[in-house]
């Protein structure tokens, strides 16, 4: 049984999920910053990237508290806003 902590920070929504052998969820959280950018019409990349920085540590201590440990990290790369999966890939 392997279990992978997926990291996922492309745009504006921050999402962390810990998967057994590919196929099953076994915790799955996401922050979404809709609300945030409504105002502006679009996402902000500025913003984004800032609102992930704030929010990805509690999201994977979540995750990671409902799955126990893991045996590898993987984050999305690219396709995205530069700013946001910086914030991912870093951490």
């Amino acid at each position: 049984m392997t279990l992978i902590l997926g990291i996922e920070t492309s745009c504006d929504e921050t999402g962390v999920a810990v998967v057994r052998d590919g196929r099953a969820i076994v915790a799955n959280e996401v922050a979404s910053q809709i609300h945030i950018h409504r105002e502006f019409g679009g996402v902000v990349p500025e913003i984004a990237s800032r609102r992930h920085t704030t929010c990805i540590s509690q999201l994977t201590r979540l995750v990671l508290d409902q799955s126990g440990p893991v045996d590898a990290v993987a984050a999305t790369w690219g396709p995205g806003l530069m700013g946001s999966l910086l914030v991912g890939v870093s951490f």
